[in-house]
């Protein structure tokens, strides 16, 4: 039991900031932070996302500085996105060996070596003509066990070229086990799986969609992806479910928004768990502070530790290099 004020007075550990620190429940650290990156094919220069300021569709040689910063900073990860120059129904990039993913992974993988841990998002909206994350029915249905091949054959093209780790972000019922399968048929059942768990259909995507370019042609995504309103139950269930399939990891999708549900996961998983903080919450901060409405860096740091404290051991976020260097 304790004190009562007066003897009882929590203030005084909150006095100095030395005090402060000492006692701080939640601490983030640089190799918690995972940083995405987007890379498009065929341009000499970087390209600034505008809905994104301070994020760039990077050029190789860009693309190359950028890893070699996150991973002098003391970043975790690296999650790597792919823009190509040409797309079809099939998403025939994603999984081309000489195509722009993989052909940045074994640029990054060169430049950075095993001082950070290279990802890729393992998916189709990237690389689709129509930007839906899968396969398309006559009826312009995703359709799911098709889906899955194509996403089998992208996570080995990927780890071939590279990545140290995959992460499918589809959401299509299945896509671990599928993945796994293949890549334990190739001869990597070392490779872990960081699944897309917990992925919401979410409006805080928008700007995401700019820099990956990847927008659907019609329709939505809110056939696979989570509904907000839906109850906690099925966010478990998915997680058991990835789990049973071979996941390494998992993930909540966005996280600001979904804290409860990092939580949860926090509390009924053994393995690592993942947020993302999303483009539209990495928008939201960059657009109130060039207005001069926020602090900057102290919403940035704030909205981080909530993430962390709420469970998440690993965020990914567009502010990881900045902020490994500020910790």
């Amino acid at each position: 039991m304790s004190a009562e004020f007066p003897v009882a007075r929590p203030r005084r550990l909150r006095r100095t900031p030395a005090l402060r620190r000492m006692v701080a429940g939640t601490r983030l650290h640089p190799a918690d932070l995972i940083l995405p990156l987007f890379v498009k094919e065929g341009i000499a220069e970087p390209h600034p996302v505008g809905s994104m300021p301070g994020v760039y569709q990077h050029s190789r040689d860009s693309l190359r500085k950028a890893a070699l910063d996150a991973a002098e900073a003391g970043v975790g990860g690296l999650i790597l996105f792919g823009v190509p120059a040409v797309k079809d129904a099939r998403g025939s990039a994603a999984d081309d060996p000489g195509g722009i993913l993989q052909v940045a992974l074994r640029d990054v993988s060169a430049e950075v070596g095993d001082a950070i841990v290279v990802m890729a998002d393992t998916c189709l909206d990237e690389f689709t003509d129509n930007g839906h994350c899968g396969i398309l029915t006559e009826s312009g249905e995703v359709d799911n066990d098709a889906t899955l091949e194509r996403y089998a054959s992208i996570a080995v093209a990927q780890v071939r070229a590279g990545s140290q780790m995959v992460a499918p972000s589809g959401m299509m019922d299945g896509q671990v086990g599928a993945i796994r399968a293949a890549l334990d048929a190739d001869g990597f059942t070392g490779v872990p799986i960081l699944a897309y768990t917990a992925k919401y259909a979410s409006a805080f995507y928008g700007p995401f969609r700019d820099a990956a370019e990847c927008a659907p042609q019609f329709g939505d995504r809110a056939s696979h992806q989570q509904d907000p309103a839906g109850p906690l139950e099925e966010a478990l269930r998915e997680a058991r479910l990835d789990l049973a399939e071979g996941a390494d990891a998992v993930m909540v999708k966005p996280a600001l928004a979904y804290l409860d549900v990092i939580r949860r996961f926090r509390d009924e998983v053994d393995v690592p768990v993942a947020a993302y903080q999303v483009s539209g919450e990495y928008a939201m901060i960059e657009a109130a502070a060039a207005n001069g409405w926020v602090d900057r860096d102290r919403m940035i740091m704030e909205s981080l530790v909530s993430i962390k404290r709420a469970g998440a051991d690993l965020i990914l976020t567009y502010w990881a290099t900045e902020v490994a260097r500020r910790l």
